[in-house]
């Protein structure tokens, strides 16, 4: 079935739903395909209780797409057979609410930024990249201005707003980074700003170098952004200027202490992970010591070993978990050949890559694959299932497990699935 309207006001998505039908009473115009009848129906709830209705999607009428031409767009650096699903450019104010993507701003009405304040749909989260015309325009295309335009009157509706910067060398740091830094630091609305580097493929024909491969250029951005760091953190109590995990590995400096990360509020753009990942270690070899080591010593007994499935990114921080293994477990770094240029992070491993370079003989070897590398429908980038790669795995000897990328996770993965 699908309902239209409630009280009277069509339904967009599912925020008009929520908002319209936020008391103990609705007036419901519901659509049933069975007949291809219209009725019309009241619903009564008790406080606290559920309508009992469940939706398809969060949105009614279709994403809404992106209208740039962003020079550092990843999806216009995507290989020519990806999926056809990861070449949509949304760029949907709502998904921005729902579920914390980052958009610009740059193709809502008037209409659009009045309900944003009259159903206060805060956090937004909003791409900035950078604040002057002569560098914003040429970054994101003709309608750049009218991005800012929209966050200004965010801001002076105190619609809170976490924001984003992607640096591109020679393009919007230096010079221009302190500029957007200025600007967001007299914007308290913005209460993070997450900084992170150019990412590009070897599809790219713009970009051929990033920070990646330039340490003492990401030593000066660190240093560039410490001053405001340090300022937020006397005058607000939180360090709100936010560089990515990136940043520190690719200056060759340690990452920042939890403190600094602020409860971790963009955790999912690659700020803080490496921390986590570490402090995480710390607890659960204080907190569970006899669980590694009961899991150590059945691994053993075993002739086991584990290998941990991860990015170039990420290697570090795991086998700093693995060094506290009493048993042959360690990293197994996937180079990222199907994306190539720096793509390096856990998160884009893709079958074709993991299959490539796993060893042809996985006898006696449990492998824990990432979580992340698959989508909600446990699909690689690149098209393969969870149950497709496990099934070669066991077919070259082993044991293959899917965990999210956290010390704790890993534990349970190898203890529950391996050790049957």
């Amino acid at each position: 079935m699908r309902i239209d309207s409630v009280n009277d006001v069509p339904l967009k998505d599912i925020i008009d739903w929520r908002w319209e039908a936020d008391g103990n009473y609705a007036e419901l115009e519901v659509f049933n395909p069975a007949d291809g009848e219209l009725y019309e129906c009241e619903l009564i709830r008790d406080s606290g209780e559920e309508w009992g209705v469940q939706f398809t999607d969060v949105l009614f009428d279709g994403i809404r797409t992106c209208v740039n031409a962003c020079q550092f767009c990843f999806m216009s650096m995507l290989p020519k057979d990806a999926r056809s699903s990861l070449m949509l450019r949304d760029d949907d104010y709502r998904l921005s609410f729902l579920q914390g993507n980052f958009v610009t701003l740059t193709n809502l009405t008037d209409d659009d930024v009045s309900r944003i304040v009259e159903c206060r749909l805060e956090p937004m989260n909003v791409s900035i990249h950078a604040v002057s015309p002569e560098v914003r325009i040429p970054l994101i295309g003709k309608r750049a201005m009218r991005g800012l335009e929209v966050l200004e009157r965010l801001c002076e509706a105190n619609i809170e707003v976490h924001g984003q910067i992607v640096l591109c060398m020679g393009i919007n740091d230096g010079e221009e980074l302190e500029k957007t830094l200025r600007w967001v630091e007299m914007r308290p609305q913005i209460t993070s700003l997450a900084i992170v580097p150019l990412g590009y493929t070897k599809y790219s024909k713009r970009f051929s170098s990033s920070f990646s491969e330039d340490e003492e250029a990401s030593r000066k951005v660190v240093g560039l952004v410490e001053p405001y760091q340090r300022r937020a953190r006397k005058t607000i109590g939180i360090t709100r200027f936010q560089l990515s995990d990136e940043f520190y590995i690719d200056a060759n400096l340690p990452v920042p202490a939890a403190d600094c990360y602020d409860g971790y509020p963009q955790f999912y753009d690659g700020i803080g992970m490496l921390r986590s990942y570490l402090d995480e270690v710390s607890l659960l070899v204080r907190d569970r010591a006899e669980d590694l080591l009961r899991v150590g010593k059945q691994l053993r007994a075993n002739r086991l070993r584990v290998l941990l499935v991860c990015g170039e990114a990420a290697h570090t921080v795991f086998g700093a978990f693995c060094s506290r293994w009493d048993a042959p477990v360690e990293p197994y770094v996937i180079r990222n050949d199907y994306f190539g240029g720096d793509v390096n992070v856990t998160g884009l491993i893709v079958g074709e890559d993991l299959l490539a370079q796993l060893p042809s003989s996985l006898r006696d070897t449990v492998v824990v694959l990432p979580e992340v590398m698959f989508n909600f429908d446990m699909m690689t980038l690149d098209g393969m299932t969870l149950e497709y790669i496990t099934d070669h795995i066991v077919g070259r000897g082993g044991i293959g497990v899917a965990a999210m990328p956290n010390p704790t996770d890993q534990l349970d993965a190898v203890s529950r699935n391996a050790l049957r």
